[in-house]
């Protein structure tokens, strides 16, 4: 499921905003300032940032700048009761991906986070077809050369987090907050035994590779 980060001081937005995204199919969580959410995006990962401007210790403009100083590519959405072009400016200098103003359209919202993932590469539809391979998240099956291949939950999910997000590389501890969750007991070493079982279930694939990151972590490489 796609995870989404609400970051905005106003505990009513946050709820409001969450609403609208959890009825249409993504995962939120919140963040009541820059640094909080700075502190959640270590522990976690996420698809996508829904940004406030007006916040206290670090705002939306520096909080961006940050995300960007070590994350390219995650797609962030401002929304602000600020409708200068200076401040439009100022935000798409700083990094963003697009700006709405307040009061929100939450239709109009909603449509520009399908348009942000669907930039980002990230399928909206969730299904990812990769060469010959062809997965489908929400009948979580996946089809390679017309053949039916069954996996278990994790290894699908797993499988599925790294092939949406080619040549990204993920820590350890990012898939196992991502794929076994947070409260689990189970160690980083888990991570390396589902990664083996898939390497060897794809042996035989030329669509993708699942790539080592010495002493970080994996990554998914797109062979065609």
């Amino acid at each position: 499921m796609i995870r989404i980060l609400v970051v905005d001081d106003d505990k009513n937005i946050q709820k409001l905003i969450s609403k609208h995204l959890n009825n249409h199919g993504y995962e939120t969580e919140c963040a009541g300032n820059g640094s909080i959410a700075l502190s959640m995006m270590e522990k976690n990962y996420f698809d996508m940032l829904i940004v406030d401007v007006m916040m206290p210790m670090i705002d939306g403009y520096e909080l961006t700048t940050d995300i960007r100083s070590v994350d390219k590519q995650i797609p962030i959405l401002m929304i602000t009761a600020k409708d200068t072009f200076a401040d439009k400016k100022r935000g798409f200098t700083s990094g963003i991906d697009d700006y709405m103003t307040k009061p929100i359209d939450f239709e109009e919202m909603i449509l520009r986070v399908e348009a942000l993932l669907r930039r980002a590469k990230i399928s909206a539809d969730r299904k990812l077809e990769v060469g010959n391979v062809l997965i489908d998240f929400d009948s979580r099956s996946i089809i390679m050369q017309n053949e039916n291949i069954e996996l278990p939950r994790k290894e699908f999910d797993l499988l599925y987090k790294l092939l949406s997000y080619p040549n990204k590389t993920f820590t350890r501890r990012q898939l196992m907050d991502e794929i076994w969750g947070m409260e689990s007991d189970a160690d980083e070493r888990t991570v390396d035994v589902h990664i083996r079982r898939l390497r060897e279930r794809f042996s035989d694939n030329d669509s993708f590779e699942i790539v080592t990151v010495r002493g970080l972590g994996y990554k998914a490489e797109y062979l065609k």
